[in-house]
């Protein structure tokens, strides 16, 4: 065992690659410590990278800081400005740099310590940060259960009683090939306390909102691609909150604004009315449906309302998703990746923002 191993990178997004090498440096090293460096203009929040790894390797130490010196291995001055950072972040001396990358090596130079290249030219796992960001659902394979909630995009399917929206869910998630998350507020008005005839509690919808949170979470990490589609959401619920309490529940709306979805998309009621047994009646479909498209004016969510059949519906729907979806999934440049007098004036940015 070599002591102290360290690993540093920016995990932008964090993969396969990634793993691969903090294994090996743990299999060689009696602890390990991983430095998540980032800068100011990459579009991945730092600390959520720093968790996706604390996640996927709990056993390591994990550390995060922002890292805006210019990346120019040619500049006494950019390294000793990177090696400050880096020394600042360690807890004891570094006995064994491991990295892919050619830099490992000036950089176990600099901390008087042996490197360890793993996996040189990535023929083990061919695979990089460019090329994700490139291609994220190329690349949905090399990515972490973590890694893939964070990036996946949800579409919520709501609307009034007997609009069809778990069809339309249903097709839906067939059409783009992943899954959809069913509504669990049916389910609770089937097995709640005295049936439908009973009065309707504020809090139930609470338990509505956390059960439903709860499946999507669960569903984020398994999806085959990066959309998620949600038969209603925390914003329907609040509606639903309105139509069987009476009142309006401000935490509802609040939560719902903290969970937002990438796109809303609303079932016509131009259909026949269906009664299954669970549902009020065609007297109040169209002033509920009326309240959706009401709330959905109002907040700042794309949304649009989708008639007629449900191949047609389905088409609509998946048309307004194709470009949200692209510019969800795009990545600010990173860095290194832009020209060096570009990123001398991004870390002067950087330093008078936070100095400001």
């Amino acid at each position: 065992m070599s002591g102290h191993g360290l690993v540093l990178g920016k995990f932008y997004p964090f993969h396969s690659g990634h793993s691969h090498l903090i294994r090996q440096a743990q299999r060689a090293s009696d602890r390990v410590t991983v430095q998540v460096l980032g800068a100011s203009v990459e579009s991945i929040p730092l600390e959520v990278r720093a968790d996706w790894i604390r996640e996927s390797h709990p056993g390591v130490r994990v550390v995060a800081a922002m890292d805006d010196a210019p990346v120019d291995f040619e500049s006494e001055a950019a390294w000793d400005e990177h090696m400050a950072l880096i020394g600042s972040l360690l807890d004891d001396p570094v006995d064994t740099v491991f990295s892919c990358d050619a830099y490992g090596g000036e950089l176990a130079r600099r901390l008087d310590a042996r490197w360890v290249r793993i996996d040189e030219g990535r023929r083990i796992n061919p695979v990089s940060g460019t090329a994700i960001r490139a291609d994220v659902a190329g690349n949905w394979h090399e990515l972490a259960p973590a890694v893939r909630a964070w990036l996946t995009a949800r579409v919520v399917v709501l609307g009034a009683e007997s609009t069809g929206s778990t069809t339309l869910a249903a097709a839906l998630a067939e059409r783009l090939g992943t899954l959809w998350v069913t509504e669990y507020g049916r389910e609770h008005s089937a097995i709640r306390e005295g049936g439908l005839e009973s009065p309707w509690r504020s809090d139930e919808f609470d338990l509505i909102v956390d059960r439903q949170i709860a499946l999507e979470q669960r569903a984020l990490r398994e999806v085959p691609v990066p959309v998620l589609v949600c038969d209603t959401d925390v914003l329907a619920t609040a509606l639903w909150h309105e139509r069987y309490v009476g009142t309006t529940a401000a935490r509802l709306y609040e939560a719902a604004a903290a969970h937002r979805p990438l796109l809303y998309v609303l079932t016509g009621d131009e259909i026949p009315f269906e009664q299954d047994g669970m549902r009020d009646g065609e007297h109040i479909r169209h002033g509920m449906q009326q309240r959706f498209r009401d709330v959905l004016a109002t907040q700042d969510v794309p949304w649009l309302e989708v008639r007629g059949d449900v191949p047609t519906r389905v088409e609509a729907a998946a048309s307004a998703l194709q470009e949200l979806l692209t510019e969800h999934l795009s990545f600010a440049v990173p860095l290194e990746a832009r020209p060096l007098d570009e990123q001398r004036a991004l870390q002067q940015h950087a330093r008078s923002t936070s100095l400001g």
